[in-house]
């Protein structure tokens, strides 16, 4: 692994463990009354969306920063659907 693709894995890391601690609140709380559905119905459009273009150039942090970030995203949808 080349040092510019390491540097690639630690910042998809950085920017899709920020979700986590939304997720963790959600989840105990079962409250998504400040949370912006429409905001992540975008963030996973375009997590999608990069996720397409990493597996079209075979570029492995941008196909693991979004997958993570579609997991965690969808997570808070899911429960933005259920709860309100």
């Amino acid at each position: 692994m080349n040092g510019l693709t390491l540097l690639g894995l630690l910042a998809a890391l950085c920017s899709t463990i920020a979700f986590l601690p939304q997720v963790i609140k959600v989840w105990r709380t079962r409250s998504t009354q400040d949370i912006s559905r429409e905001m992540f119905l975008l963030i996973v459009t375009g997590a999608l969306l990069w996720l397409t273009y990493g597996i079209l150039a075979r570029d492995v942090p941008i196909i693991a920063a979004d997958l993570a970030s579609i997991v965690f995203a969808t997570t808070i949808l899911y429960f933005k659907f259920r709860y309100g």
